[in-house]
């Protein structure tokens, strides 16, 4: 279980981050819902490692992780999806796939035969730039990357942005088949109400950089998200 345990994190003199707490649990999907510019990515960053917190502390699998760098938790089995991809555009489908061996013992750098069977298109593309694709088969790959760590945690960040429906589609058919084995959590990041709902076990509503409404996804009310995520 991941706990996010009443963390605030500033840029500068600018808080970002106001006392923020949530909790993941394998098997299930939480939802971080709010507008641009609420703080969403700023807590995945703080989760992930990539972004030290001032205050509060981060929980995984019953350790502090909260002072390690973002390597040691990969190591720990946390994947990050980060929102625009960051793909290695130059680099073949297949060398962005073996990015992802960086934080896995040499017994464990290959691809799981898994990752072609949920992305079938990428076995078809793995010999092209990556920078070639178009922006839902760069997603799948940024996903797919992710995957090949074979994280415990699973973190997306915004994985709609910009996408074809028909992709957004099969994005969340996949997001929900990995949640469905029962051995991973996921942390989806999301501006799109029907999208979340859709998918979220556990939603979790930012606003400033706080939390304003959070609980199972059968116990909130539409109308009180929605106008937390209308500009």
């Amino acid at each position: 279980m991941l706990r996010v345990d009443d963390i605030t994190l500033f840029y500068g003199a600018s808080q970002a981050l106001r006392g923020v707490s949530l909790i993941a649990r394998k098997g299930k999907i939480t939802c971080v819902l709010g507008r641009n510019g609420v703080g969403k990515t700023s807590l995945m960053r703080a989760i992930m490692g990539l972004q030290p917190v001032q205050g509060g502390h981060i929980d995984w699998e019953d350790q502090d992780i909260t002072a390690l760098p973002a390597y040691e938790r990969a190591r720990r089995g946390i994947g990050f999806v980060p929102q625009g991809r960051e793909i290695f555009g130059r680099l073949s489908v297949k060398e962005n796939l073996e990015t992802g061996f960086a934080p896995l013992p040499r017994s464990q750098s290959s691809i799981p035969s898994e990752i072609f069977a949920l992305f079938p298109v990428l076995k078809e593309m793995l010999g092209r730039r990556g920078g070639d694709l178009s922006g839902g088969q760069q997603q799948q790959l940024a996903i797919a990357r992710a995957l090949v760590t074979r994280p415990r945690l699973l973190i997306l960040d915004e994985p709609t942005e910009g996408i074809q429906p028909s992709i957004i589609k099969d994005i969340g058919r996949i997001i929900k088949m990995l949640a469905s084995g029962g051995s991973m959590a996921i942390v989806l990041v999301e501006q799109y109400f029907e999208f979340a709902r859709d998918l979220a076990d556990d939603f979790v509503v930012m606003d400033r950089g706080e939390v304003v409404l959070a609980g199972p996804a059968a116990n909130l009310v539409e109308t009180d998200v929605r106008r937390y995520l209308t500009v």
